[in-house]
């Protein structure tokens, strides 16, 4: 099946996948599991290809751990049973197809509260708009010993490109500002920034968008964040955070990326948390998330009553 031009993977590949449940070896670090972790997945091929690389299926493997295609020509609740569930097909911006299987994942989950779904729906709609993704993190009110972590001021532009300029100065936002689309879809015209320096070129904008003020900075610092921005009830996600120059204690949230691939890393400026989901740069990081998957998988064995 192809999702915008861009071939889904399906469950092709059972015999391969039948010989890959023989594999009985857990990793190191973790109690033993009663079953072999099996963690469906629903990928674009080009994020299966860049994701699934052979090393990390290899050490999964070893661990215990077996990935399995999802068919999604076939119901959700036919097929696994898994553990964990992992998805990312929304590749090339929200489809019908894709919001339908947003919504059969929905249901899945409900259904099925001992699988973990990486990650829920409801989640990941905080982050494919910016105007919410910022306000969730504003709402922490991030701050300990190292600094204090805000967002810049912005401005949502819904509508009406002419308007841009009256609406700025009403707000009483700073020139320069960097203009991002409202919406976070998974396309690389989401990930377009421009910057607007006077006037004129705010007339020039297309809504919807969002214009955060410009903030002069340093590289991005190495300073700890709070865990707890992953309370938003997101795993597989990296932050974009930058240090304001002059500063050595005040950090900014720019942007937010759920399960990214290279393409969406920005240089020195991002940032992980709780979990390596921009990998592309990251060295060995078949090892955090394989642990990763384990510890999922504990942590919902602790939770089972006992009968």
């Amino acid at each position: 099946m192809r999702l915008n031009g861009d071939q889904l993977s399906s469950g092709d590949d059972e015999g391969e996948e039948r010989e890959q449940r023989k594999a009985n070896s857990i990793g190191v670090g973790f109690p033993q599991p009663q079953k072999l972790v099996v963690v469906g997945y629903a990928l674009t091929s080009k994020k299966k290809k860049s994701f699934l690389q052979p090393k990390l299926e290899g050490l999964a493997r070893n661990k215990g751990i077996l990935f399995m295609a999802i068919d999604l020509n076939r119901p959700l609740s036919d097929q696994g049973p898994f553990d964990v569930v992992l998805h990312k097909i929304m590749a090339f911006g929200l489809t019908l197809f894709s919001s339908f299987f947003l919504i059969i994942l929905k249901d899945y989950r409900q259904k099925h509260p001992e699988v973990t779904v990486l990650d829920p729906p409801d989640a990941i709609q905080h982050v494919h708009n910016r105007q919410s993704m910022l306000q969730d993190v504003a709402d922490l009110n991030l701050s300990n010993c190292y600094g204090k972590v805000g967002v810049p001021t912005q401005l949502v532009v819904a509508k009406d490109s002419s308007s841009i300029p009256d609406e700025v100065t009403k707000a009483g936002l700073k020139l320069p500002l960097v203009a991002k689309p409202l919406v976070v879809d998974g396309s690389a015209k989401s990930h377009e920034l421009f910057l607007a320096y006077d006037q004129f070129s705010l007339a020039k904008l297309e809504p919807p968008l969002v214009l955060q003020e410009f903030i002069n900075h340093a590289s991005a610092d190495d300073a700890d964040l709070d865990p707890g921005i992953a309370g938003e009830g997101l795993r597989l996600f990296n932050i974009d955070i930058i240090r304001q120059h002059g500063t050595r204690d005040m950090f900014y949230v720019i942007d937010i990326n759920y399960f990214p691939g290279n393409k969406c890393a920005s240089g020195n400026e991002r940032r992980l948390l709780e979990i390596i989901a921009g990998y592309g740069k990251m060295p060995e990081y078949e090892h955090i998330f394989t642990d990763f998957l384990l510890s999922l998988v504990q942590s919902k064995y602790k939770k089972r009553p006992t009968t």
